[in-house]
C-alpha cells in the first residue's frame, strides 16, 4: 500500500507541474479504482472538497453533502470527497469498500477519491498540500474548503459546520453568483 501511494504521489508530481499560481484544477487526485484523474475536469464549477471518514461522529454530514450536491449541481456545484484516515484512525476500509459504504448508505453520487493523507508531513497528498496552503488546516473529519471557480480557495469551514448550515450555504452560493473568488475566510 505504502508504495502504491508513493508512485501515485511521483505520478500526481508528473500531472501537475509547478507553477507561478497554481491553481486546484492544475492538480490530479486518484480516484477510487486507482486511476489518476486531473481536477481540471472540474474546472470553473466551485468545489467543495471535504475529508471524509466512514467511522466518524460527524457522518450523517454524508447526507447533508449529498443534498447540497444535488440541489446545487445544476448551478455549478462539486462535492468532492477526499477519503482519510488521519484523524482517529475512523477511515479503516479500503476505497473499494468505502464507495460501497457511501452508496449504499447515504447515495452518494458525488465522486469519492482514493484514501489520502490530509495532515502536513510526507505523507500529505498534493490536493491538501494546496488546500492547506490557504492557511486553514483541519483539525477532525469533514472539514470542507470552498474552491472558487477560479481554483482558488474561497472558504474553510470545520467539522462542526454542517452542509446545510446558514453559513456554508451563503458562501456556497456566493461562489455559485460569482464568476472568480479568491479569499479565505
Amino acid at each position: 500500500m505504502k508504495l502504491f501511494r508513493l508512485l501515485s504521489l511521483l505520478l500526481l508530481a508528473q500531472v501537475a507541474p509547478a507553477k507561478p499560481n497554481p491553481s486546484f484544477f492544475d492538480l490530479a487526485a486518484v480516484g477510487a479504482q486507482g486511476k489518476v484523474s486531473s481536477l481540471q475536469a472540474y474546472q470553473g464549477k466551485v468545489c467543495l472538497v471535504v475529508n471524509v471518514a466512514s467511522q466518524c461522529g460527524f457522518i450523517s454530514q454524508y447526507g447533508g453533502l449529498q443534498k447540497l450536491y444535488e440541489s446545487r449541481k445544476e448551478q455549478g456545484l462539486m462535492v468532492l470527497g477526499f477519503p482519510s484516515n488521519d484523524f482517529g484512525g475512523q477511515e479503516p476500509g479500503s476505497d473499494g469498500e468505502i464507495q460501497t459504504f457511501c452508496k449504499a448508505n447515504y447515495g452518494v453520487t458525488f465522486p469519492v477519491f482514493a484514501k489520502v493523507g490530509v495532515r502536513s508531513g510526507d505523507q500529505q497528498s498534493p490536493v491538501y498540500q494546496f488546500l492547506t496552503a490557504s492557511g486553514k488546516k483541519p483539525s477532525w473529519n469533514f472539514g470542507k474548503y470552498l474552491v472558487g471557480r477560479d481554483g482558488r480557495v474561497i472558504g474553510f469551514f470545520g467539522s462542526t459546520v454542517a452542509p446545510d448550515s446558514k453559513e456554508l450555504l451563503q458562501a456556497v452560493d456566493a461562489a455559485l453568483a460569482s464568476k472568480a473568488t479568491s479569499r479565505v475566510k
